[in-house]
């Protein structure tokens, strides 16, 4: 039987933490934490990279180039798996096929068979042996040859596709770039970069590792999956955009806990968008392969899947702290973290210079912003003033008091009047 006491801490440790997640006060610290997760994205990136130059791609025959066989499956009564079609397709010209699977389903399920480049004699020869062993059906419900379609598909089909979406890639970094760069600034738009060129390998490198066949729908989805991490990206730094206003003027945070919170604020947020985002992708997959088989919407949605979790990821856990990474190499940021460090050792975490509670400031309140800000200033030139000269001023104004010596009142000096 659970302790009592134990199952309450629990509950409340779990109250805790839902409520850290939904009021988004800063209570995880992400940014803190940062080199941890350097480390553990750096280490899947290495490991995406060397599976894709070690192990490579399995490409589908739009980029190889081949011939593809299809038939139909109504009123076959023959096993259709993949390594008995495979089998009849070895015995009649001593070659394996590259892919056999099912599309669609019912009616309309077909057979399709994807091969290396046959000879006009190797494809009649798997023609007749597909028709010998599962009798398809053709127009008329009769059993047909003819009703066994081929197709030659050339790999520069596949190519061109390729170095379009290469130049497509090339365009929207460079325009995403130069959007950052005016709209936020330089090192939002390093950071963001960093981020998308992290989505793209770790994709890719999904499709090396586990050998989804790379298809151009592999392509087009590839492409889609960027506006996804940039747009959760660009709701990040805009809260941390908003949330350092005036940041160097002030000493109350750093710009690493200023972030910090902008991610705690908006962890919420993010987490709902990539659930929304994922839900519809996940039906896609499930209609693409369960009910239409494997094909087009299935290799769309694939990639989009892989590509949501990798920019929501990126996004909170690798956006901005490479932010922050990149805005501490700024001097005055250093600077301003040093002032904040320095005050909250003589405070002690209680009170500040004026005497006043450190509370929380309103940074989307230019009028609050700015009397914070005289303060701050006001604070600095008053601690800027010399002790020793001050102290000399009070002593040396004591002694004349004592000895008399001071200067007269307005009332003692002469009037020019004679008194009766």
């Amino acid at each position: 039987m659970a302790h009592p006491t134990s199952a309450g801490t629990r509950a409340e440790g779990r109250r805790g933490f839902l409520s850290g997640l939904y009021t988004g006060t800063g209570a995880f610290d992400i940014v803190g934490k940062r080199r941890r997760g350097y480390l553990i994205f750096g280490t899947l990136v290495l490991i995406c990279i060397a599976s894709m130059v070690f192990r490579g791609f399995n490409l589908g025959i739009e980029f190889q180039g081949g011939t593809q066989i299809q038939f139909s499956t109504v009123g076959v009564t023959e096993n259709t798996d993949a390594q008995h079609v495979g089998r009849v397709i070895q015995d009649a010209i001593g070659k394996s096929p590259a892919a056999v699977q099912l599309a669609g389903s019912g009616a309309s399920q077909t057979v399709q068979v994807r091969t290396p480049t046959l000879t006009a004699i190797e494809q009649v020869r798997v023609k007749q042996a597909l028709f010998d062993t599962y009798h398809p059906r053709g127009a008329n419900g009769q059993p047909d040859v003819n009703s066994i379609s081929e197709t030659a598909v050339s790999s520069s089909w596949g190519g061109e596709i390729t170095s379009q979406a290469m130049i497509a890639l090339a365009v929207f970094l460079v325009l995403v770039t130069i959007f950052l760069a005016v709209y936020f600034e330089r090192f939002m738009a390093i950071a963001a970069l960093i981020a998308l060129i992290h989505d793209l390998v770790v994709t890719a490198g999904v499709y090396s590792l586990v050998g989804f066949e790379v298809s151009p729908s592999t392509v087009i989805g590839l492409l889609t999956i960027l506006g996804f991490s940039l747009y959760d990206t660009v709701v990040v730094f805009d809260k941390v955009k908003e949330n350092s206003r005036g940041l160097l003027g002030l000493t109350r945070r750093t710009y690493a806990e200023t972030a910090n919170l902008a991610l705690n604020q908006t962890l919420m947020r993010s987490i709902n968008t990539s659930l929304i985002a994922v839900l519809p992708v996940l039906g896609l997959l499930i209609v693409g392969v369960g009910v239409l088989g494997v094909g087009t919407l299935a290799d769309l949605a694939l990639v989009q899947m892989v590509g949501i979790l990798a920019g929501a990821l990126s996004s909170i856990f690798l956006a901005t702290p490479a932010l922050v990474d990149l805005k501490m190499r700024d001097p005055k940021f250093r600077q301003q973290a040093n002032r904040v460090a320095a005050r909250r050792a003589k405070e002690a975490g209680t009170v500040d210079a004026d005497g006043d509670s450190t509370g929380e400031l309103d940074l989307t309140d230019d009028d609050a912003l700015a009397s914070e800000q005289r303060r701050e200033r006001a604070v600095a030139a008053a601690s800027g003033v010399p002790a020793r000269a001050a102290g000399t001023r009070r002593a040396t104004g004591s002694r004349a008091t004592r000895s008399g010596r001071g200067q007269p009142s307005r009332s003692a000096r002469p009037t020019g009047k004679r008194h009766r």
